[in-house]
């Protein structure tokens, strides 16, 4: 039996591939001798490979080459549907939007495309108004790329879980829509509020 129910999944590589290039901030979990570990860090969708760069401190850093295995999931949008949004009687809920991956990692030991890749990562999360240019000349570039290291995944394995009441009608549908956006809107205000 596949969870979530199958009208919850959604096979499509490319929307997974919009939720990663919306959303790219990655849960990037390894196992060392049964014991998982997590770092949180932006992967960006590169040419069917996802690229990132960990800090050489970081104990993850050592499990990030060799073609170890690694799991990754990426968290879009998120919320609770009160009954009350429907236009028909109906349970409490949570939507979302999860991507889940596996795949293969390697190191990529070139300073040179490890800079590179620095750059084209910042153009991207830059976009699309690029207020901000990283200059391959930044000397505090250059200064930090000894402490980073590049690596590479390569997808084994596509799972997409989007859980947006689809097996309601397609009012109600429309409407926990709706909520999902408000929501999402109003909680992030209402928590920055209280914690910054």
């Amino acid at each position: 039996m596949n969870y979530p129910p199958k009208h919850h999944q959604d096979d499509d590589v490319n929307h997974m591939i919009d939720v990663i290039k919306t959303y790219p901030l990655a849960t990037v979990i390894s196992v060392k001798e049964n014991q998982p570990l997590i770092t949180h860090l932006p992967l960006i969708y590169e040419d069917g490979k996802l690229i990132g760069h960990i800090d050489i401190y970081n104990p993850q850093a050592k499990l990030l080459k060799d073609d170890n295995d690694v799991t990754i999931i990426f968290t879009g949008p998120e919320c609770y549907i009160s009954p009350s949004v429907y236009s028909t009687t109906q349970l409490p809920t949570w939507n979302y939007i999860k991507v889940h991956l596996k795949g293969k990692v390697k190191a990529i030991e070139s300073k040179a495309a490890l800079k590179q890749s620095l750059i084209t990562m910042t153009e991207f999360l830059e976009a699309p108004d690029h207020k901000y240019v990283l200059d391959a000349d930044n000397p505090r570039l250059d200064a930090n790329l000894n402490y980073i290291e590049m690596f590479e995944i390569s997808v084994t394995k596509w799972e997409g879980k989007f859980k947006l009441s689809q097996d309601k009608n397609p009012k109600d549908t429309r409407l926990a829509r709706e909520e999902l956006v408000r929501a999402n809107q109003e909680n992030i205000k209402q928590f920055l509020d209280k914690v910054f």
